[in-house]
């Protein structure tokens, strides 16, 4: 998540990534609620994050849902920093300039407690042929409000896992356990540390922004059995288990991480780990698709195992960037329809075609991974994806009740600027500037003045 994460894709993580064809995909993409052979003169404007599997769907959307439907689509495609302002503006004002919008599981609960997303159980009701039950059930959760209502849908789905690079490891006598304690991890980083010229041992974010550094290493601090907040609002930013958590993270990357790691985000590891710079990279289950791409310098040299841990039985992050329709909509039956095409299996079938299977926007159906073509192209990582997915725990992600959803965030207004503004004192003490202890007390101070708004609530 992952997120501000300038994710590539994301896909968002390339967190996203993405294909010609074309009657039975049209007919199905019909009987998803397509008015079928141009039969309407309308059009919608869809905004969203610049991730490569959304500008795919780009390229594919006036030759197949347009041409099926006659619904003309107008993007806007922006940097994920950018998009989430412009959307908020958008969104908050009602101002109704965007039919549809790219939504993660974060924004999704609390754009819906404003009232400003158009609810989408009707129109899954009505389109039998969308096969809601197919939507993974972790993502339908998550795009579910506290009023019981869904607000969103998926166009893919990501969790966190370990990524290791099989060859070196074979070369340097190592071994990675099925499921690896982060100290083991930290073990095998110093072992495989310079195992090739320039290589380093392992590559986290440390980049400033709540959905980069602060995402990977959330799930740590989890796992080594702390969190932000307990479940009386009371900040634990400082508590020996956070702090402990942070120093494990900041120590292992200093040592043993990426050169410039202050400045490496999703974007920066995936390009290192492609380029054969890191023999290790914990980040988000979507970047396997870029790394098993075709082309890629690493294809089939990687290995995956699920997201280290410590104290938990599992520590794996989930997101997804969803599609959620503005309430003050004109369009909204037309912007369902786009939707429903845009997460449907035939789009998956569209991509997998056209740019390969490791590319479709996964993480989201589990028809996905019963698909012969999908797993014997991303055999190497699809089912410790469908397991990290399946795994993830928002609701109760350590060993302590928590006030509020999110394993990789805290889901409350505030935690986008909370979040950035201790990330860039994390950021700091990655990059030496400041100690953990000293960027971790004024990260508390922080994480107290939203606590009161909260406590007794």
């Amino acid at each position: 998540m992952r997120t501000q994460s300038r994710r590539i894709p994301r896909p968002l993580f390339a967190v996203a990534a993405a294909g010609t064809l074309i009657t039975p995909l049209l007919a199905g993409c019909s009987g998803a609620g397509g008015a079928g052979g141009g039969a309407s003169a309308h059009s919608i404007n869809v905004l969203m994050v610049n991730n490569p599997q959304m500008v795919e769907l780009q390229k594919l959307t006036a030759a197949n849902f347009t041409k099926d439907t006659g619904i003309k689509v107008n993007f806007t495609v922006l940097p994920e920093n950018d998009v989430r302002d412009k959307i908020s503006q958008d969104f908050a004002n009602q101002a109704g300039q965007y039919d549809v919008a790219t939504l993660s599981n974060y924004e999704i609960p609390i754009y819906a407690k404003n009232g400003w997303l158009q609810p989408m159980d009707s129109y899954v009701k009505r389109d039998t042929a969308f096969d809601q039950q197919d939507i993974l059930a972790p993502m339908r959760q998550a795009l579910t409000a506290a009023d019981g209502k869904l607000y969103g849908e998926p166009f893919y789905g990501e969790s966190s896992f370990l990524m290791y690079r099989k060859d070196v490891f074979q070369k340097k006598h190592l071994t990675m356990p099925a499921k690896p304690t982060w100290q083991q991890v930290a073990d095998l980083a110093a072992k495989a540390d310079g195992a090739e010229p320039g290589m380093k041992g392992i590559c986290l974010r440390g980049l400033p922004g709540w959905g980069e550094v602060m995402a990977p290493l959330t799930t740590v601090v989890n796992t080594f059995g702390g969190t932000w907040f307990d479940k009386n609002w009371k900040a634990q930013v400082d508590s020996p288990a956070f702090k402990r958590a942070t120093q494990f993270y900041v120590d292992l990357v200093r040592k043993h991480g990426e050169s410039g790691a202050a400045q490496s985000g999703f974007a920066e590891c995936l390009n290192d780990m492609t380029q054969g710079k890191t023999a290790m990279w914990y980040d988000a289950t979507s970047g396997a698709g870029s790394l098993e791409a075709s082309g890629s310098k690493v294809k089939g040299k990687i290995g995956y195992v699920p997201a280290p841990v410590e104290k938990t039985s599992s520590s794996g992050w989930l997101y997804t960037w969803a599609w959620g329709i503005q309430k003050a909509s004109k369009h909204a039956d037309d912007a369902w329809k786009f939707i429903s095409w845009a997460s449907s299996k035939d789009y998956e079938k569209l991509v997998g075609e056209k740019a390969g299977w490791a590319n479709v926007p996964a993480g989201k159906r589990s028809s996905t991974y019963d698909n012969p073509d999908y797993r014997k192209e991303a055999a190497a990582f699809a089912d410790v994806t469908r397991s990290a997915i399946a795994s993830a725990k928002p609701n109760d992600p350590g060993v302590q009740p928590r006030p509020v959803p999110g394993i990789q965030f805290v889901d409350i207004p505030e935690f986008t600027d909370l979040g950035t503004k201790v990330s860039q004192e994390i950021s700091s003490a990655i990059a030496g500037r400041e100690s953990v202890d000293s960027a971790l007390q004024k990260s508390q101070r922080l994480a107290e003045a939203v606590a009161k708004k909260y406590e007794g609530s």
